[in-house]
């Protein structure tokens, strides 16, 4: 355990929680490891992990990689007891809530009772003298009352209720995992003065009737700022020496002013905010820091640039700004498998993956990273490591970034192809993989692909044209009218006159409709529903002879029909349509003819988010 330094004077603060300030450091407290040789490892953390396992993590996962590692936590804004109940679903849903007219006679414009215009007032009270959500102060009573106005008995807006259920279900979780009672008192002061903010927010967007995009990212960002407070408190009651990071100031005003909201960031902006993260985290000294995943208004709005998966992207670009030697990602699961191990009983883990792999993967049914995500810590040589919380000395999957190393090798047993673990017992039990790529032979190689993934729900749309002389526009067309309504083609096969496109079912009944209409102008258009998308991956795929031969013949001997066939142009997936009745079972029949994989290897435990 390494030594806690004490802290001078002008660098203690009173609280562990607050935004930018540097806890006070007791003695013995256990702290990043000085060795100034240590690079840093960041470890992110997904909402469940934060939900349910908080306690896990302080006590079992963090305290093994301190003495060796330069450690920060990224986290995302904490899981509910359900799904609804989410932090990041009950904050949107409080964000509608607030644009909801309630039809009272207050509301009604050029009418407004004394009353009415009293509660407008004294809804922008200071948010640290709350006297508790929906009700108005004593003082705030009397004034209306010498004033001649009647006393305030509107019903208080719908979205207090849901900010109290935040309020109540991080309060609840504080108090089931932090044990010191002055760290507790200071936490839940720090989600009452948050859940404030949100309620005062949230008035003033009442009032003007609009969120516009980067006001809905900032109320959002109030889920990482809850759920990094309460893993903080729980890492300093657990005498882990932690400190709350918050970004949401991170990004310079100035950086609005060279993009419009409609730009699409370029790289070099995203370059930036890693070396801005990398310099913030640098400034905790020896502390933990535990970092926001939220990182601010960004130009154009957070949510529309990068989408909810926002803190695996602030996660890889703090790796990427710290020169990391590993980004690790915690799941609920112990990493990628070669299909669904819950309707695959023969389903493996795969060790080792590539970037190209677990893309393809991610974008045909299985939640692995997102590849622009991936792509920020694999061109900086930075590997990405699935790990499970509930197996934390499992080694989980690797995406590696050396196209060299072979995992399909390593599931099978080849020890040629293994890479060099560190010898100490520390190191093995971290299931830490090192940079440095195996020599080994690709030819006695037997080339086989690596994973097979179902993507239920899939519509497919074709359209005939019913030109004798096609135009040159048919396709134009097509792709014109789906980027109009923002359709995304998962799959797509074309000839001079007919196009089969793959889209998912989640598109608004309306919307499809509509897009219909339009390309019914080209020509006669089918709907075909209920389908599912089947695809084969692996980068030994390549040149590889007959093994769409093998998929093809081993469906048409399963009695699996086939809608449509494409495959990239990268030959690293092949891909097919079927019917979604038929996908069960086609999964099995390939995973056994194409992957030819052993069925008496260790299967791993299995979460319902990734295989």
């Amino acid at each position: 355990m390494s030594a806690a330094s004490t802290p001078s004077p002008t660098s203690s603060r009173s609280s562990s929680l607050s935004s930018g300030q540097g806890p006070c450091t007791p003695p013995n407290m256990h702290q990043n490891t000085i060795d100034p040789a240590a690079k840093w490892l960041v470890q992110k953390y997904g909402g469940t992990s934060v939900g349910k396992f908080v306690t896990k993590i302080a006590e079992d996962i963090l305290p093994e990689y301190l003495d060796q590692h330069k450690v920060a936590i990224v986290c995302s804004a904490r899981s509910g007891s359900t799904k609804a109940l989410g932090t990041t679903n009950l904050l949107l849903r409080a964000a509608a809530e607030a644009l909801q007219r309630s039809g009272s006679v207050s509301d009604t414009p050029g009418t407004m009772s004394p009353s009415g215009v009293f509660t407008r007032l004294t809804q922008y009270q200071s948010p640290f003298a709350s006297p508790g959500p929906g009700k108005a102060s004593p003082k705030s009573e009397s004034i209306a009352l010498a004033l001649g106005m009647t006393s305030i008995t509107e019903q208080p807006p719908s979205f207090n209720t849901t900010v109290d259920v935040i309020r109540s279900e991080h309060v609840n979780a504080a108090r089931a995992s932090v044990r010191n009672p002055e760290i507790l008192k200071d936490l839940e002061a720090e989600i009452e003065r948050d859940c404030d903010i949100i309620r005062s927010f949230l008035h003033a967007t009442q009032v003007i009737d609009e969120i516009s995009p980067r006001s809905r990212d900032s109320i959002i960002g109030f889920g990482e700022r809850l759920g990094c407070k309460l893993v903080t408190a729980v890492l300093r009651d657990r005498n882990i020496d932690a400190e709350f990071v918050s970004l949401e100031n991170i990004i310079p005003l100035s950086e609005g002013d060279n993009f419009s909201d409609s730009d699409t960031l370029p790289q070099d902006f995203y370059d930036r905010v890693a070396d801005l993260v990398a310099g913030r985290i640098k400034a905790c000294g020896n502390r933990v820091p535990v970092v926001t995943g939220f990182f601010g208004p960004v130009p154009g709005s957070l949510l529309r640039q990068v989408g909810r998966g926002y803190t695996d992207l602030l996660a890889a670009l703090l790796a990427a700004g710290l020169g990391a030697s590993e980004l690790q990602i915690w799941k609920e699961v112990d990493g990628i498998f070669t299909a669904d191990p819950r309707k695959v009983p023969t389903a493996r883990l795969i060790p080792i993956i590539s970037p190209e792999e677990a893309a393809e993967l991610t974008y045909y049914g299985s939640e692995v990273v997102h590849p622009f995500t991936m792509d920020q810590v694999i061109r900086r040589k930075i590997p990405i490591r699935i790990k499970n919380v509930e197996n934390p000395k499992g080694g989980g999957t690797v995406i590696h970034p050396d196209p060299d190393v072979d995992g399909y090798a390593l599931l099978n047993g080849n020890d040629s192809c293994s890479p060099v673990i560190p010898t100490t017992t520390t190191a093995v039990s971290r299931g830490l993989t090192p940079l440095a790529s195996p020599p080994f032979d690709k030819h006695a190689q037997v080339r086989q692909p690596t994973a097979v993934t179902i993507k239920e729900h899939i519509i497919v749309l074709n359209v005939n044209s019913n030109r004798k002389n096609v135009s040159h526009g048919f396709l134009a067309t097509i792709f014109g009218t789906l980027d109009r309504y923002g359709v995304v083609v998962d799959l797509i096969s074309t000839s001079e006159v007919y196009v089969s496109m793959a889209i998912e079912e989640n598109l608004d009944k309306k919307v499809l409709d509509r897009v219909v209409r339009e390309l019914q102008k080209c020509g006669t258009v089918t709907v075909v529903r209920d389908m599912a998308i089947l695809s084969l991956v692996g980068k030994s795929m390549r040149n590889m002879i007959g093994v769409s031969g093998r998929m093809f013949t081993t469906l048409g001997q399963g009695n699996v029909n086939i809608e449509m066939i494409s495959q990239g142009a990268n030959e690293i997936n092949i891909s097919c349509v079927i019917d979604g009745r038929d996908a069960v079972k086609a999964l099995n029949l390939i995973h056994q003819s194409c992957l030819q994989i052993k069925p008496e290897g260790e299967r791993g435990r299995v979460g319902p988010w990734l295989f």
